[in-house]
């Protein structure tokens, strides 16, 4: 049992969690100084990951002790970056919680390290995610210190470098997702830290969850003729574009109320039955790699509100926009394919969910139709869906209903619906 300290306590606050796959961040800017007095969820710090630049709260109402953490200094989630005189009532036994479990996981949650440029140019530091855009364009350190920024202190942003790579400033010389074969010796490349945690996360979904698909072909052609038919409409009285994402995630989330076994997790030897629908749906960003914002009680929204939800956080994911609690929280991932013209796929589970669902390209196709004269032959917009699920806690037979009761809801959608 935990005990409660109810007088004026130095507590170390930590570096609160990110996101999904967010291990580490960069600190940009103290919004404090050592001595201030500031009540909880005060923006206190400015950080930045390779996703999201934000800012974060105070956990307890206080006064400011000592920074653990400088400028341009790398923390990792769940380790300390100040130390607050509190009066609030602190557990001492969750304080220290995440860090334990993290430095159990990943074995780096104490490290703090120092990033900057070492080529002797200058002592500029930059976030993760304009390192990770300049190593992908190709451009130099010494280039990199050449770009005028427009961030607290002159810090380069993601605009910044953007416009600088728009402007001719360096052309791409590598990419990951596409480029032309060379012929000729090996190229080593060195894998960065956050790439060899998300490795390790991935093998570890893999090796703590017995991973099972199950996949089925779903009729869209209601759902497109309907899309089709009051697309404009729809921005006309939303000013919102309506796309498929929304209608994939309302036919998700009404099934999972259908099926709440779905929408567990498992904290072995306890499965936790979540009590919220949490839809998190993966976003591609400009530089390839994905991101995962969660639409929390995403059962409650109507079909304008999902729309005008989903458009938001994926503009907002591309541009570097989003608030860390948009990226924790899931109790569901949904993936659409498709955008890569992929038919289907399995992903893998997103821990400590229990499955993943993906949606494959629409595609016309002939098939077969029913009617009371008898069966005909038509051209049909068909799509996969693959269901991926952890076969500790879901038998196939839950997850074979789940993925064919999301099949039922898309292909009974209402052509007549009002808008």
């Amino acid at each position: 049992m935990t005990d409660k300290i109810e007088r004026m306590v130095e507590v170390e606050m930590k570096m609160p969690t990110m996101g999904e796959s967010i291990f580490e961040c960069t600190v940009l800017n103290w919004l404090v100084n050592e001595g201030d007095t500031v009540s909880a969820d005060d923006m206190i710090l400015e950080v930045a990951t390779d996703k999201i630049d934000t800012e974060i709260g105070a956990q307890y109402s206080g006064t400011f002790v000592k920074f653990l953490v400088n400028t341009g200094d790398v923390a990792a989630i769940g380790s300390p970056i100040c130390v607050i005189r509190t009066e609030d009532d602190v557990e001492v036994d969750e304080v220290d919680e995440l860090a334990k479990e993290l430095e159990n996981e990943i074995g780096t949650i104490k490290e703090v390290v120092s990033v900057g440029n070492d080529n002797g140019v200058s002592g500029k530091f930059f976030s993760p995610l304009v390192l990770s855009i300049a190593k992908e364009e190709g451009i130099s350190k010494k280039e990199l210190n050449s770009i005028k920024g427009t961030g607290l202190n002159n810090r380069v942003t993601k605009e910044d470098i953007l416009a600088y790579v728009k402007s001719g400033g360096k052309k791409q010389s590598f990419n990951f997702q596409k480029e032309e074969f060379k012929a000729g010796e090996d190229t080593i490349i060195e894998m960065d830290r956050l790439r060899m945690m998300i490795s390790d996360r991935m093998v570890s979904s893999k090796r703590v969850a017995p991973h099972v698909a199950s996949f089925v072909e779903t009729d869209m052609t209601t759902s497109v003729k309907w899309r089709e038919k009051n697309k404009d409409a729809f921005f006309d009285k939303y000013n919102e574009k309506i796309t498929f994402t929304p209608i994939l995630i309302e036919a998700v989330a009404k099934a999972i109320k259908a099926f709440p076994m779905i929408n567990i997790q498992v904290d072995v030897p306890r499965i936790i039955k979540k009590g919220d629908i949490n839809i998190g749906m993966a976003v591609a960003l400009p530089d390839g790699n994905l991101i995962v914002p969660v639409i929390k009680h995403a059962d409650q929204y109507s079909l304008p509100d999902l729309a005008r939800k989903v458009n938001d956080l994926a503009k907002r994911a591309r541009n570097n926009q989003l608030k860390p609690d948009e990226l924790t929280g899931g109790t569901y991932t949904i993936s659409n394919i498709g955008g890569f013209g992929n038919i289907a796929g399995t992903p893998i589970i997103m821990q400590p969910q229990v499955a993943i669902m993906a949606f494959g390209t629409i595609r016309k196709k002939p098939a077969v139709i029913e009617t009371p004269e008898g069966d005909l032959i038509g051209i049909r917009h068909q799509m996969i869906i693959s269901h991926s699920y952890d076969h500790r806690v879901v038998d196939g037979s839950l997850g074979g209903l789940f993925v064919k009761a999301v099949s039922d809801n898309l292909e009974s959608f209402d052509i007549n619906r009002e808008i």
